[in-house]
C-alpha cells in the first residue's frame, strides 16, 4: 500500500486462480508464504498496522490478459484525484514486463469505517486500488508529519502546515495528480512485481525504490 505511510505486502499472479480464505472480512491469497496485501496508509498512521480492514470489493486472480478497471462514486466530500484514461497513459510509459501481471484496477469509494483509516492506494494479489481524496484537496491530522512525510510532499508540489491545532496536508489540482500517478500508483505496481520480499520492511523499501525509480526520476 501506499503511505499516505507505506505497508508492504505482495503477491505476483503467475495467472493461475489462487484459493482465498476470509479473515476480517479480507480474503487471503495463498502464494508461497508471501503476504497478500499492502496499503500505503495517509498522515501520521504507523505503516503496516492492521487497523485497515474496511470492507472491500476484492477481486480474485483470474489470469486475464486486459486491466480491467473498475470506478465506483468517491463518496461524499471526496474526489478521485486522477481518471481512468490518466492511469492508462501513465501505464504506457512503463516496460510492458511491469504491468502484465495486473488484472484490476478499481478506483474505490471513501466510506466512513475507511475514513477512520484513510489509504492513498492498495495493492491485493495481482490488483490495486485507489482511494479517493478530500474534495478540497486538504488532509487534516492530529498527528504531525514524519520528516519523510514532509521530504514526500515536497517533492510532489503539496505543502504541510498547522492552523487550529490540527496539521494539514494541502494539495494543488496538479500535485495531487502528480502524486497519484508517479508515486501512488507506482508504487502499488512496485508490490504487485515483488516477488522476492517477504517482509514489511523489505517489501516497503522494495515498493518505494520502485516508485523513486520509475515514478518519480522519469
Amino acid at each position: 500500500m501506499m503511505n499516505r505511510s507505506s505497508s508492504g505486502k505482495s503477491y505476483k499472479s503467475s495467472g493461475r486462480v489462487r484459493a482465498a480464505h476470509r479473515r476480517n472480512g479480507q480474503p487471503r491469497l495463498r502464494q508461497h508464504g508471501r503476504p497478500a496485501t499492502a496499503h500505503r496508509h495517509r498522515g501520521g498512521q504507523v505503516a503496516g498496522s492492521p487497523d485497515f480492514n474496511a470492507p472491500e470489493i476484492w477481486h480474485e486472480p483470474t489470469g486475464r490478459e486486459e486491466i480491467r478497471y473498475v470506478v465506483e462514486p468517491p463518496g461524499e466530500g471526496y474526489r478521485h484525484p486522477v481518471s481512468v484514461e490518466d492511469v492508462k497513459q501513465r501505464l504506457e510509459l512503463l516496460p510492458r514486463k511491469f504491468t502484465r501481471q495486473i488484472e484490476v484496477i478499481q478506483f474505490s469509494r471513501m466510506t466512513r469505517k475507511r475514513a477512520l483509516f484513510p489509504c492513498y492506494g492498495m495493492q491485493w494479489g495481482p490488483n490495486i486500488y485507489l482511494y479517493p481524496i478530500e474534495e478540497s484537496l486538504v488532509e487534516s491530522y492530529v498527528r504531525p508529519p514524519l520528516p519523510a512525510q514532509r521530504v514526500e510532499a515536497r517533492m510532489y508540489g503539496a505543502e504541510w502546515t498547522r492552523e487550529d491545532g490540527y496539521w494539514q496536508l494541502r494539495w494543488s489540482e496538479e500535485s495531487v495528480r502528480d502524486f497519484y500517478l508517479n508515486n501512488v500508483l507506482i508504487h502499488e505496481i512496485g508490490h504487485v512485481n515483488d516477488e522476492r520480499n517477504t517482509t514489511f520492511a523489505t517489501r516497503e523499501r522494495y515498493a518505494e525504490w520502485f516508485a523513486i525509480e520509475y515514478g518519480y526520476r522519469p
